[in-house]
């Protein structure tokens, strides 16, 4: 086989990710079919976990961060009774403890308590750095590791089933929320420890109801259609920013703002400083991201490729 020629593309792919791939493996996978030029993800999954990956291309990678910051859900399988040193499945089992019996109404009393603005400590197994390293190199060499707790937000979780030693969950949280530390720390409330045996995100903001692709899905398309047929099952970048505030520029303000200068804009009511704005233009194209300051000025923060062309 001949070298791989990579090419511009720009869009946005809702990768159904399989279990056994790291977030990043996957991403490889899919670029590597699409022989995209630039790519990102946006949220890791552990690789245990399956669901919903945005996988961005060329000038979508420019909205990644605001993906990454939106909220999430899951859909969790958790075991009562072990508690191991990843907080999940794939983990040595540190501790096993006897399961008591549970009452739906003492797990969701207990579930109440992890609801809100709540206190976290990430697990030591994790992508998060420290010292310029990812934790979970560091754990690998059986370092001591302090983790720090953090604050996260829980916005809702729903108890989806009860068994004697297993419980399953659907949570809705912010960004940096760890369903794994969630199973352990919950596993500590009901007295017998707890940790991850599946994991599925189900979405991300603003894909709340997402049209998903496995990496099957995107072989058997490309062996039936070609790129022409991937290229069909990109999102375009507007819809990552369905749920930014758009504001609507002329062709001068857009010229303008392609050439880094600030445009004094009617605002709609109740938009406020500093607020993250959508730029498009008069047809609802996505010029980019901009910033409203204080004096009513709206300034040009990031913008796409074809922006400077206006």
């Amino acid at each position: 086989m001949g070298r791989t020629v990579f090419r511009p593309l720009d869009g946005l792919l809702l990768l159904d990710k399989p279990a056994g791939l790291s977030s990043n493996q996957a991403l490889q996978q899919a670029r590597l079919l699409y022989r995209g030029e630039k790519g990102g993800h946006t949220g890791a999954l552990d690789p245990l976990a399956t669901g919903l990956l945005p996988l961005c291309f060329g000038e979508a990678t420019k909205i990644a961060g605001l993906l990454l910051g939106g909220r999430k859900a899951y859909r969790a399988g958790i075991a009562l009774g072990r508690t191991t040193d990843t907080d999940d499945a794939d983990g040595v089992v540190l501790r096993e403890r006897p399961v008591p019996s549970l009452e739906a109404a003492r797990v969701r009393e207990a579930l109440q308590g992890f609801v809100g603005r709540i206190r976290q400590r990430p697990p030591i197994y994790s992508a998060l750095k420290q010292g310029g390293e990812a934790l979970y190199v560091k754990a690998r060499r059986g370092e001591l590791i302090e983790v720090p707790e953090r604050e996260v937000d829980v916005i809702a979780i729903e108890l989806l089933a009860l068994g004697p030693d297993w419980l399953e969950l659907d949570v809705t949280c912010g960004s940096g929320t760890y369903i794994r530390s969630l199973a352990r720390d919950l596993g500590e409330v009901l007295g017998c420890g707890g940790h991850i045996t599946a994991l599925r995100r189900t979405w991300v903001e603003p894909f709340t109801a997402p049209r998903m692709h496995t990496l099957e899905d995107l072989q058997a398309v490309s062996a039936a259609g070609g790129e022409t047929a991937l290229d069909a099952l990109l999102l375009p970048v507007e819809a990552g920013l369905a749920h930014w505030p758009a504001l609507v520029v002329d062709p001068d303000q857009a010229r303008r703002l392609g050439q880094g200068q600030a445009i004094r804009p009617e605002l709609p009511a109740g938009w406020t400083p500093a607020a993250t704005l959508n730029l498009t233009d008069a047809a609802g194209r996505s010029l980019g991201l901009g910033e409203l300051r204080e004096d009513g000025t709206a300034w040009p923060k990031r913008l796409f490729r074809w922006a400077s062309v206006c």
